[in-house]
Order: structure tokens, then sequence, then C-alpha cells
């Protein structure tokens, strides 16, 4: 595959994987992958729980907690694309009293296109302070599978992309990307794993606004 246009390339898939990088015939090689791309959405990795529930003045924090280390492992076969979220769960709490259990809510979403969820599952992080310490952490993992046919950019987009433009040629220098049937499948072959705190409100809220 090769293209005049840079910025576009990594959107293409070639399955030269040992070419890629390497510049050839005007263009530049680089691998598309069908694997969702990993990601905590703004405002949702970190939650705070106050006492009293109602104040949000820093002497009532009670317990905070941060999503930190989210790391990707993603497994390809013929039927789905299957994404694996690791992750650490850092906690801490105001006073050092005595032993402490303390859940929390964790979303696991597979996005479409940047816009439309296709699945969503909220499980729970468990989080144990033992007696006299402030600090506790605890890791965690989510999954989501994507059919592989979703995941693909139709034979007739991928043509259009993947079609040589050489120098003189009228759409040499545009932007495949430009054209709409192309960008949205593009698009819609697109998936994201999102992985966060399920907040309330007043929760995203505080987050978004301190």
């Amino acid at each position: 595959m090769t293209s005049r246009i840079l910025p576009l390339i990594g959107l293409l898939a070639l399955a030269a994987c040992s070419r890629e990088g390497r510049i050839g015939q005007g263009g530049i090689f680089v691998e598309r992958s069908a694997c969702p791309q990993l990601a905590i959405p703004a405002g949702t990795g970190d939650i705070t729980l106050f006492d009293p529930a109602d104040s949000t003045a820093a002497s009532a924090i009670d317990v905070s907690a941060a999503i930190t280390n989210l790391r990707a492992n993603c497994y390809e076969d013929t039927a789905n694309v299957t994404s694996v979220a690791t992750f650490d769960v850092v906690a801490q709490r105001r006073d050092a009293g005595p032993a402490r259990q303390v859940v929390l809510p964790i979303f696991n979403v597979s996005m479409q296109g940047g816009e439309t969820v296709a699945s969503k599952k909220v499980g729970r992080i468990v989080l144990n302070f033992e007696a006299g310490s402030i600090r506790t952490a605890t890791n965690g993992q989510a999954t989501i599978r994507v059919d592989r046919g979703a995941a693909t950019i139709p034979e007739e987009a991928r043509r259009e992309l993947t079609r040589r433009r050489r120098p003189g040629d009228v759409d040499a220098a545009v932007d495949p990307l430009t054209i709409p049937s192309v960008r949205d499948a593009v698009k819609n072959a697109t998936f994201e794993h999102l992985v966060g705190f399920q907040l309330t409100p007043e929760q995203l809220r505080y987050n978004v606004t301190r």
C-alpha cells in the first residue's frame, strides 16, 4: 500500500508487516490493527467518596482511588478480536482506622466509531484496607470481544484506500478519507475499549470541575 498523503497511512491495513515504516514509490507502509484502542475516558479515571456524602470539602474526603497502569492485550482469531485490559487501582483513605473493605463500580465498554456503545458491562473492584493503613492497591481485568467482520474495512473502501496514486494523477493529493463512504467505512470498523469508574453525575461533575 502506498499513498502520497502521509497522515492517512496509519489508517490503512497491510499484510506485509515486514515493510512497516519503510518508504517506497512515494509512500510509506504502516499496518492497521483490528485491535480496539484502549483508553480511560476523561474524568472517569479516579473517584472520590465523601463523608458526609453531601459535602465536597477537602476535609470531607473519605476515600479516593485512581486507575493506573492500564495495559492492553489483544488476541485475534477467525471469528473475533478480543481485547483484555489489565489495570491497577490505588486508593487512600482519610483515617488509619480498623480494617475496611471498599467496593467501587467499574465500567467496561466497547465503543464503535467513536460514538456508538456496542456493549457495556459494569463490574466492581474490591479494595481492602488493613488495620492502621491509609493506603491500599489491587488489580483488575476487563475483556471485550468484537466481531472480526465488524472490525474489518469493507473491500470497496480498502481498494480506494490502497489504490496507488502516481504523481500527476488528478487525485494524487486527495485525502481518500474525504470521500464520505470511505470515511464512514473506516469509522465503523474502528473500535475502542474503554475502562473507568462508573460515576454518579455528582462524582463526574466533581472530577471535571475541581
